[in-house]
């Protein structure tokens, strides 16, 4: 039986950069884990209380394809919170995660050929959607000196549409006001499509993350209750669209998805009660980027953008090694931490980078920078002494 040559997608590093850790686990073996973008901790408690009495009341079925109508007027009043946005809750609507978030997306947006650009590094799975729904995913390569995000300057000429995201993953930059409004502007002149993922706000340290609804209503935001609300496998988010394109992704998220499932959604408007539990969280991540800004560079990792939101840290070893995939799998086995390589970000420069996640506590923060420091010092006395 033959298959597509639109299923031709690559493989997201990171998750073999799991699998390895695992087995590196099953074999005994104490393994740090930076790799994987994904908090220590689980759903918030609230989170998991309201699931609880939620399903001692009746059997969860199909909801609409929005979404739950509460879930959204709460969404709603989180863009009140967070930005001073007064949101019509008829523009949200809650998906399958993110993931189900891009689909719908790109399906609503464009047709089979359309170029979409899409900042590098960036979030490896957007090259991937959009080839797997034959669209054509444009690679913009963005500067050091514009803090590894895209600026209007840096966009062809032909593009259909445009991704950013802010924070940024795996830069953890974030997009100013100016900086966001300078690229929406830029996309509403030229008719591109713009899509801001903001899926990691409520996670930042310097200034305030912004949102792309602050500047234009004729966007797509898509978010999720993944990182800040530390909900990763219960796959629930949401985007916010025009109004004129809530049935036509209505539409399509009835035929694709029915509906997101019913109790990760109960559970989300627990999550949304959850303000303390999740700042907490967010303290423990600040403390973990001091550590790294701190101690990674004493290690030899001294190329690195400082991250204004997110938990990565995204370093430029070109001075260390050409294949960052290698030089993983070097660390992994020498070291017992597992870092995933650049490849899966960034094309053109990705052998030549590491991404370090510090979602995870900080004991255990404090002991992947002590290994990886050991194993630097070794590897630099083997260097010399060869």
């Amino acid at each position: 039986m033959k298959i597509s040559r639109r299923s031709a997608v690559d493989p997201f590093i990171v998750m073999d950069v799991m699998e390895a850790a695992r087995a590196a686990e099953e074999q005994g073996r104490h393994i740090i884990h930076m790799e994987v973008g994904q908090p220590a901790t689980g759903a918030p408690g609230k989170a998991r209380a309201r699931l609880a009495q939620e399903m001692e009341q009746g059997p969860m079925g199909y909801t609409v394809a929005l979404g739950l109508p509460e879930l959204r007027r709460g969404i709603a009043d989180l863009y009140k919170k967070w930005y001073g946005i007064d949101l019509d809750p008829a523009r949200v609507v809650v998906t399958s995660g993110s993931s189900g978030a891009f689909i719908l997306a790109f399906t609503a947006l464009f047709d089979a050929g359309a170029k979409v650009g899409l900042g590098e590094p960036g979030y490896p799975s957007y090259r991937q959607i959009l080839s797997a729904l034959d669209l054509d995913p444009v690679g913009i390569q963005s500067k050091l000196e514009n803090r590894l995000q895209p600026v209007p300057e840096d966009l062809p000429s032909d593009l259909d549409g445009l991704i950013v995201a802010s924070p940024g993953n795996p830069s953890g930059t974030m997009l100013d006001s100016d900086a966001m409004a300078a690229l929406i502007e830029t996309c509403a002149a030229k008719d591109i499509s713009f899509i801001s993922d903001e899926i990691y706000h409520g996670i930042q340290y310097e200034g305030r993350a912004v949102s792309a609804l602050e500047v234009s209503d004729d966007v797509y935001v898509i978010n999720s209750f993944s990182k800040y609300f530390s909900m990763t496998g219960w796959r629930v988010g949401w985007m916010v669209v025009p109004q004129d394109h809530v049935r036509v992704v209505e539409r399509l998220a009835q035929n694709l998805f029915i509906c997101p499932p019913h109790a990760a959604q109960i559970a989300a408007l627990g999550a949304l009660e959850a303000t303390e539990e999740c700042e907490a969280h967010t303290k423990v991540y600040a403390e973990n980027r001091r550590l790294m800004l701190a101690d990674l560079p004493k290690a030899g990792f001294d190329k690195i953008a400082p991250p204004d939101g997110a938990f990565y840290i995204y370093a430029d070893v070109s001075d260390l090694t050409d294949d960052s995939r290698a030089f993983c799998a070097e660390i992994l086995e020498q070291a017992g931490v597992a870092v995933t390589p650049g490849l899966d970000f960034d094309k053109q420069r990705g052998a030549q980078t590491l991404r370090f996640s510090y979602a995870r506590s900080t004991e255990d923060i404090i002991e992947g920078l002590r290994r990886l420091t050991a194993f630097m010092q070794a590897r630099r006395g083997a260097a010399s002494s060869s």
